[in-house]
């Protein structure tokens, strides 16, 4: 058996294999509802043999959204068609779960086929978006609201509330979005979080606000299902967050209960010289898992069975996390294990179609 396909037990919690589906935004939802998109979307991933799914970025508040088409967590009327998405895909014997995120800065935008440009919080449609500081993303965006200690108050209960409506739905994983720019990145990075206060200046302060939603969230979520932040390992600019930063900050999530970092990169920064290629991010995945001593997940162009498997075997990272090649091929885990000669279990329905040796 390929390492790619061997299960992974965190917690009380085991996955059939090292394959998952990354959040991938779908900007089609109306109020922060789910529908027969993200039905068909999330579940032809199951019936393709992904060890874990991971639903797009979910706004906690409907100030957190990206755009008004952004899915929502943040009232209990959200909760049933969620978990009709949910039972079908444990019902093909993948795992689901669900980041939780709020954008900050970045959000009140348009979807990116509607343009994507920032909406005014005086436009139809736009709302007043909020930050650690006064800053926007780009200077010829509205600028934020920097948060006074209530509205920091407010996002940490937000985040509980919504992982206590992800538990109740049935999600067996929450994963935190601490990268790409939004809110709880905002503050982890000197470029965006100009604060003089107890959220400002030092390392422990602009981490303060990510512990303490850690803190919140596994006050519960229970101790038997996992736990994951999503990190930007990087801002990719001088002066800004750092792998040493992330690794340090690694170390404390871990105390604080969490499980595994995602380790993605960049988003705070416009115009960031990223050097974006096949596997580019691995090596952040690989650093915080061997200094930090905890679970990591890679992501970021991995496309062949043979790169995920090299991942796994290498012991570069404990999951790989699949997203543009699993828009254009939803089976790519079974395609996998086909190339990488594993015999894994396929859908009755399409056991005809099984790759033969």
């Amino acid at each position: 058996m390929s390492t790619l396909f061997t299960p992974l037990q965190i917690r009380g919690l085991r996955l059939k294999n090292r394959i998952v589906v990354s959040p991938m935004c779908q900007y089609s939802a109306q109020d922060g509802f789910a529908n027969d998109w993200h039905l068909v979307h999330l579940g032809s991933r199951a019936v393709g043999g992904a060890g874990l799914i991971i639903f797009e970025a979910t706004a906690v508040s409907p100030e957190g959204r990206i755009t008004p088409d952004d899915l929502g967590l943040w009232q209990d009327e959200h909760m049933p068609f969620l978990q009709r998405i949910v039972s079908f895909i444990e019902s093909q014997g993948s795992v689901a779960g669900i980041q939780l995120a709020h954008a900050g800065r970045k959000a009140s935008h348009q979807s990116p086929w509607k343009g994507g440009a920032a909406i005014p919080p005086d436009a139809d449609g736009g709302w007043q978006t909020v930050a650690p500081s006064a800053v926007p993303f780009l200077e010829s965006e509205s600028t934020p609201l920097a948060l006074d200690q209530a509205g920091i108050d407010k996002v940490i209960s937000d985040f509980r509330e919504a992982a206590r409506r992800a538990l109740e739905v049935g999600f067996k994983v929450i994963e935190l979005h601490g990268a790409h720019g939004y809110l709880l990145h905002e503050f982890l990075s000197p470029l965006s979080n100009h604060r003089t206060d107890a959220y400002g200046g030092s390392f422990e302060n602009r981490a303060r606000l990510l512990l303490e939603v850690t803190k919140a969230v596994r006050e519960v979520w229970p101790a038997e299902n996992p736990l994951s932040v999503r990190l930007s390992a990087t801002d990719w600019t001088e002066g800004g967050w750092t792998e040493e930063d992330s690794i340090k900050l690694a170390s404390l999530l871990k105390e604080h209960g969490v499980d595994l970092i995602d380790c993605s990169t960049g988003g705070n920064v416009p115009k960031a010289p990223i050097p974006v290629g096949p596997l580019y991010q691995v090596r952040f995945a690989e650093s915080i898992k061997k200094q930090a001593g905890i679970m990591t997940g890679a992501v970021g162009i991995i496309t062949t069975p043979q790169e995920a498997e090299t991942i796994i075997s290498t012991g570069q990272a404990d999951l790989v996390l699949i997203a543009r090649q699993s828009l254009r091929d939803p089976n790519f885990p079974l395609r996998a294990a086909h190339e990488l000669h594993d015999e894994v279990e396929w859908p009755v329905q399409y056991e005809r179609a099984k790759f033969r040796s």
